[in-house]
């Protein structure tokens, strides 16, 4: 599939369809671009997510002549021009563009070389999109949330309509080893850490021992995790993502993705040879994304899950990561975990239309209902508790 869009500027494709010289392209500005090297951002979640996802595209960016692709010649004989960004997402239903992966995605946006001359709306545009939503917009996306805007100057885009919102994605940084993290945290929650410790011992003492992979690669583990967090989203009253085939197998196909930048990482604590807690996620050279932690409930009065997480962050400073990506979402155990936190931000950017005024009308007012409810935290809490009266009624 090809298909070009704007010629002097756009080419849209799908994932499969990019050539390697555009991939390596795509991991050189992400490299040079001074953020974070969340893996979510690197081609490869992109194109795991093309495999099992019919709508997923990519817009390749370039500036100046001979844009018909990388390295063809253009009719004065030169080679065609770098790419200078590259904009992956979901095409839905009458244009409406979603960030690729979202819903399971921690981390969206374009990958653009800084100084490049394009507007959001010439984006959208090119792509043939009225509308694109994300809900995990990582900070500096100027082209989608203007400076200004995100130092709370102001609430639109810069063009048509825009909303969005900022939320914390809290962080573990291990960067000056783990015993400076261990210190910290000591200092900083000593009950909390001397309760989880203790827990840990008794755990071992019932067991005869524990033992921590980081990095399991055994398929029945990972099954067995999946299994625990399906039962968690049912327990809890949640939609089940596992019941989603194409999200199972994304999952499945990130386990065994290798590669520098997007690696698939499953952690598991055992007793004795039993796993009693698990996570999987994504990894670079030096940024963690937790991603889908699990635990066997027989075992929940031991925390193997805080357990599990304390050994992960040990081991992966061993690793030579220096950050741990919590994700957003409000949790007990990232507010006692955390050093700090990124801001991301929800919401959707448009193009003037009628088009862009239907997806208005249907998808604010829920996004501004969900808003209020975490701005709430006893409307917060009691909305949990319901939802875990849900869960109960349904496994009954």
């Amino acid at each position: 599939m090809n298909d070009v869009r704007s010629a002097a500027r756009l080419r849209v494709v799908a994932p499969a369809d990019l050539d390697e010289a555009e991939i390596e392209s795509w991991r050189e500005l992400r490299a040079k671009s001074g953020a974070p090297a969340n893996p979510f951002m690197e081609p490869e979640f992109t194109l795991a997510v093309g495999r099992v996802r019919p709508g997923a595209r990519v817009a390749v960016v370039r500036e100046g002549a001979g844009t018909e692709g990388a390295g063809a010649p253009t009719a004065s004989g030169t080679a065609a021009a770098e790419p200078v960004g590259f904009f992956p997402y979901e095409r839905g239903p009458l244009g409406r563009g979603r960030a690729i992966g979202l819903g399971v995605s921690d981390c969206q946006g374009g990958v653009f070389r800084g100084g490049v001359r394009l507007t959001a709306r010439e984006l959208l545009g090119g792509c043939s999109l009225t509308s694109w939503e994300f809900d995990n917009l990582e900070a500096g996306q100027r082209l989608f949330v203007p400076a200004e805007a995100e130092a709370g100057a102001g609430t639109g885009v810069g063009f048509g309509v825009g909303a969005f919102a900022g939320f914390e994605s809290p962080v573990i940084e291990v960067g000056e080893g783990y015993g400076a993290y261990e210190t910290a945290l000591r200092a900083r929650s000593p009950k909390f850490f001397r309760t989880t410790a203790a827990k840990e011992r008794k755990l071992a003492l019932r067991a005869g021992g524990l033992r921590f992979v980081f990095d399991e690669r055994d398929p029945a583990a990972l099954r067995t995790l999946m299994e625990w967090k399906s039962a968690q989203y049912r327990r809890t009253g949640r939609r089940d993502r596992f019941a989603k085939e194409w999200i199972s197998a994304l999952v499945r196909q990130l386990a065994t993705t290798r590669t520098p930048g997007c690696s698939g990482v499953l952690s598991v604590l055992y007793v004795a040879d039993r796993p009693v807690a698990a996570h999987f996620g994504l990894r670079s050279r030096t940024v963690l994304s937790c991603w889908f932690p699990a635990y066997d409930p027989e075992f929940a009065r031991f925390s193997p899950g805080l357990i599990l997480h304390l050994r992960m962050a040990r081991a992966a400073a061993d690793a030579g990561i220096g950050v741990l990506d919590l994700g957003r979402g409000a949790a007990e155990y990232k507010d006692a975990l955390k050093t700090g936190g990124l801001q991301v931000y929800e919401g959707a950017v448009t193009r003037p239309g009628a088009r862009a005024a239907l997806y208005r009308l249907g998808r604010e007012p829920v996004r501004r209902a969900h808003g209020f409810v975490r701005e709430r935290p006893r409307l917060a809490a009691y909305t949990k508790a319901a939802l875990n009266r849900v869960g109960r009624l349904r496994d009954r």
